[in-house]
């Protein structure tokens, strides 16, 4: 049947796409929606939302990992059928939220997570640290130059004291991409730490012709930097393979998601920059991109101590300096790009001068405007 815009459940084929968000509603959100009037944070991690109506809902935010087992999302649902009626949701940033409409399971809630010793650290609201949204890793991505969940555990373990607090102006988003296609919010956080090959790809010359389609190899390139040549082995064995001209490699990676014999992770070369001073919200001022401040810190697992020092460093510097609800991007644009490099003691160096030289059309992102 044809698709009526009156009855857009009618005919519904269940299996394909999503099913309709607001099956998945508390009752309390599906009878005031469109009817909340504000909410407030009345503690680190716990928020109130109130309606037109009077109804009041409480949401407990709870720290996780992005990476869970089956147990602890068993145990999570236990929680939730005790005290929020089995109602909860998962943020975008990779926090629980308790959905509580009784009050009086509120307080029982939070006692009872605490309990719990740091499984379930209650936090990541207001003028805090929210929790780190981060890509894959090392876990599962095929062309990262950094693990991530790695990473994101040392610097949390080392800043956890912000998550469960308001000590900070305002908030700080973290996020880490583990390589430059950054599925991770790295272009618009306030402290971005992101995986960077330094090397083009190393050519298998004699797996290319067996496992790569050379023309879709070749199309992959985002700057052409790929192009077909036979080469020959040492008993003069020819093989149908490619060249890269390394000055135009962006180090991507996108060539190998294509190709599987042109490996792009390198022990050596791989490392982390460190990017500050982004923000998604239109508050105040407008949106920002983030912008460098470290361009290469080798890698150092399994805790990466001079990426955690760093980030520490760029936090307790805007702590103490930082004015109220100021974000980092906003008090690096009051007190100037030098100062930011004196106060927190990071080298200026080359790779920070932009030279791009199309930067002029990406400079006004914004929706605000001024009469």
């Amino acid at each position: 049947m044809p698709f009526d815009p009156n009855d857009i459940m009618k005919d519904r084929i269940t299996d394909i796409g999503p099913p309709k968000y607001d099956k998945f509603f508390p009752p309390i959100v599906k009878e005031n929606y469109g009817k909340w009037k504000y909410h407030e944070i009345i503690e680190p991690g716990v928020l109130l939302h109130v309606s037109e109506t009077g109804a009041k809902l409480y949401s407990v935010r709870v720290g996780t990992s992005r990476l869970v087992s089956v147990d602890y999302v068993r145990e999570v649902c236990d929680i939730a059928d005790k005290y929020c009626d089995g109602y909860l949701r998962w943020t975008t940033r990779n926090n629980i939220e308790f959905l509580v409409s009784d009050e009086s399971k509120l307080r029982p809630l939070i006692n009872d997570l605490k309990s719990r010793g740091n499984w379930f650290p209650i936090g990541g609201t207001g003028a805090s640290i929210t929790s780190i949204v981060h890509t894959q890793g090392w876990v599962h991505c095929h062309t990262p130059a950094i693990d991530a969940s790695g990473i994101v555990k040392s610097v949390m373990d080392d800043l956890f004291e912000y998550f469960g607090s308001h000590k900070l102006p305002a908030q700080v988003r973290i996020a880490l991409a583990c390589c430059l296609n950054m599925c991770g919010a790295v272009h618009c956080s306030d402290i971005a730490i992101l995986g960077v090959h330094r090397k083009p790809p190393f050519i298998e010359h004699d797996r290319v012709q067996n496992v790569c389609e050379i023309p879709l190899v070749i199309a992959a390139c985002p700057t052409a930097a790929i192009k077909p040549k036979k080469v020959a082995d040492e008993s003069g064995k020819e093989y149908k393979s490619v060249e890269i001209n390394e000055a135009r490699c962006m180090f991507c990676g996108n060539c190998y998601t294509m190709c599987p014999a042109l490996p792009i992770a390198d022990q050596d070369g791989d490392g982390v920059a460190i990017w500050v001073g982004g923000k998604v919200s239109n508050s105040r001022v407008a949106p920002m991109f983030s912008k460098l401040a470290v361009p290469y810190i080798p890698n150092e697992p399994p805790r990466w101590p001079t990426v955690v020092k760093t980030i520490r460093k760029i936090v307790e510097v805007y702590a103490s300096d930082g004015r109220r609800y100021e974000r980092i991007g906003e008090w690096i644009n009051r007190i100037g790009w030098e100062r930011f490099f004196e106060k927190t003691g990071l080298e200026f160096r080359h790779e920070h001068i932009d030279d791009y030289r199309l930067a002029m059309t990406t400079w006004r992102t914004t929706t605000q405007f001024k009469f």
